[in-house]
């Protein structure tokens, strides 16, 4: 199906994220604070009771309150709140806290140099012992490389890269596929008049863009997918492409998809975690479309629901849960790499909350039928934005 089960999952967890979120969260922001990662984090699982926080296990147990593991979280520059790809991954960690009894601490770097750093304190502390050290985003595959072969007996998971070492479990996705679902609703959007909420095409131009955060091969992977779909559907559209160089400037965002607006694109797709938030905001500014990434941004980012046509979701929150998981169950795979694609639902396509019911049903039919047909390997989907 078109509309997957972020949204319920989102709804299912939302507010148990903002409880955790404002009272029961650790970070360690910057690399100056080692001792830091001794305090207390999140706490994971309550009981069964929804009440038990002492320290005898007060539920009529065996006695033993010890979480089943304890997780460390650093995530990608850009920090949560970003309504993206680190709140997607804090949604699994939630997840496993809730479903898995883990205790998890969170670590937001403020630049790509942090990563060594917060990966080596998780790694060396012994009180508390870390099962599992989550390293969420690409750029964190270099400092992974090197902290993994320093510690050899501490476990590792990365997102968005893979990294060769025993120790790491790398989890990838199909971006390209997902990505090509929205390129063909947005060709085939801009090629008619259509309006919905604040937005409207431009009857006079059949153009769309894609913003990326920092370039590289995993963006592109995005912007190829996206390119392809739209080619497929439209080959006379044009799309506009630009990189803001940073997955935190949300000013960046708003320019470059402004210049795409006032250069005839009626709808752009971003891939660049907060710095979308700008190009949301453009989108409103010239009353046109945007598309979100990694989760539903119509929900995350609601300010902006009447200008969010649809989302390239990315279970980001389903790689470090199903992580975590194995840890708990002693069954951790490293130098596994794990696909998720369409046919996993590791990716998906979802329409806005407030725009998707406006969208025509024969483009929805359309990309129905052309999701069956990547699955089923009679569509194949470039990754490298120069073959699309």
């Amino acid at each position: 199906m078109w509309l997957m089960c972020d949204t319920e999952v989102f709804n299912a967890y939302r507010h148990r994220w903002w409880d955790m979120s404002q009272r029961r969260r650790t970070f360690i922001s910057s690399v100056g604070t080692a001792t830091a990662i001794g305090l207390a984090g999140c706490l994971g699982g309550d009981g069964g009771d929804g009440g038990d926080t002492d320290s005898d296990g007060g539920d009529g147990g065996d006695g033993d309150s010890g979480p089943a593991a304890r997780i460390g979280m650093v995530y990608a520059t850009g920090g949560l709140g970003d309504g993206s790809f680190n709140d997607q991954a804090q949604t699994g960690a939630i997840r496993s806290a809730d479903e898995l009894n883990i205790e998890y601490d969170e670590s937001q770097p403020e630049a790509v140099q942090d990563f060594s750093s917060l990966q080596q304190q998780y790694a060396q502390s012994s009180n508390p012992d870390y099962d599992l050290v989550c390293c969420i985003g690409f750029l964190q595959a270099d400092a992974l490389t090197e902290t993994a072969s320093q510690y050899p007996e501490q476990d590792f998971m990365i997102v968005d890269s893979v990294v060769e070492a025993d120790n790491v479990g790398s989890y990838v996705f199909g971006e390209h596929q997902g990505s090509f679902l929205i390129g063909l609703m947005a060709a085939k959007l801009t090629s008619q008049d259509f309006s919905a909420g604040n937005g409207s095409t431009q009857a006079d131009s059949a153009s769309v863009g894609f913003v990326g955060g920092v370039e590289g091969d995993l963006i592109g992977r995005f912007e190829a997918g996206y390119k392809a779909g739209v080619k497929y559907a439209e080959e006379d559209v044009d799309v506009q492409t630009a990189y803001v160089g940073d997955f935190n400037d949300p000013s960046g965002g708003q320019e470059a998809a402004l210049s795409m607006y006032e250069s005839g694109a009626d709808i752009v797709y971003h891939a660049a975690g907060n710095t979308g938030t700008g190009v949301f905001r453009a989108a409103q500014e010239a009353e046109r479309f945007a598309v979100g990434v990694d989760r539903d941004q119509s929900v995350t980012k609601s300010d902006f629901s009447d200008v969010i046509l649809a989302s390239m979701v990315k279970r980001v929150d389903n790689a470090v849960y199903t992580s975590v998981e194995s840890v708990v169950n002693d069954n951790f795979e490293g130098g596994a790499v794990n696909t998720l694609g369409l046919e996993q639902n590791g990716v998906e396509a979802v329409y806005g909350q407030q725009l998707g019911s406006e969208i025509p049903q024969d483009i929805k039919d359309q990309v129905s039928e052309v999701r069956q047909s990547i699955i089923d390997g009679d569509i194949s989907v470039p990754t490298d934005p120069n073959n699309a």
